[in-house]
């Protein structure tokens, strides 16, 4: 009488066991095409910021536009500079409502952001499995800053301007950082690091004007 119970346990594990195998392959199938995307998009953009230097250093005359489109692009990139803070610091003085340019950089920096978070899902594994000593070693020990205090650490490089951002930002992708926890931390982090440079924008060149004689 016992037989047939033993059997159906077994085959309900069985069955278990290759529901578990077939959601972990999607998982990493999912994983490996958002961090080629991550990857593709980063290319993309910073062959923009090659090709129409120029022209990016031109946006400021879009205004509030003009201050969301090239933070999306400082906030994608590390490996070509983007004139996003002089952009930004700029449009803080001429603006008529300074913190709609904060708010506005902030967003597309956010926008840049989650291609990073992208790259950090599919690019984590290779990253772990590097045969480059410094790099698996500097990447470790990041990824084990973040395990243990990744939301602070995550708010902090994302308040400040710092060349840490990037690195921490592709971390949370390769630990599964929540996505909904990842855009509340990092906005707010990039809302303060922005409203710091439209405000210092605002004062210093206000203060320049005033110190000539000129009021605005």
């Amino acid at each position: 009488m016992e037989q047939p119970a033993l059997e159906k346990k077994s085959t309900n594990r069985t069955d278990n066991s290759i529901a578990a195998d077939t959601t972990s392959k999607k998982s990493v199938r999912w994983a490996y095409i958002l961090g080629i995307f991550g990857i593709v998009t980063t290319i993309l953009m910073a062959l923009a910021v090659v090709f129409y230097g120029k022209e990016l250093s031109a946006l400021q005359q879009y205004g509030y536009l003009g201050a969301f489109v090239i933070s999306i692009l400082g906030g994608a990139t590390i490996i070509i500079p983007v004139p996003m803070l002089a952009v930004v610091f700029a449009l803080g003085g001429v603006m008529e409502y300074t913190w709609l340019v904060g708010l506005a950089a902030a967003l597309g920096e956010l926008i840049g952001a989650l291609t990073i978070y992208m790259t950090g899902h599919g690019a984590g594994r290779a990253l772990s499995n590097s045969k480059h000593g410094k790099i698996q070693s500097a990447y470790e020990k990041l990824l084990g800053l973040m395990e243990r205090k990744g939301p602070l650490t995550l708010f902090i490089v994302a308040s400040v301007i710092n060349p840490f951002f990037y690195p921490a930002a592709l971390a949370a992708g390769a630990l599964r950082f929540g996505l909904k926890k990842y855009i509340i931390i990092v906005l707010a982090g990039k809302i303060i690091k922005c409203m710091t440079v439209v405000y210092a924008g605002y004062w210093g060149i206000k203060g320049i004007f005033q110190a000539i004689g000129i009021e605005l």
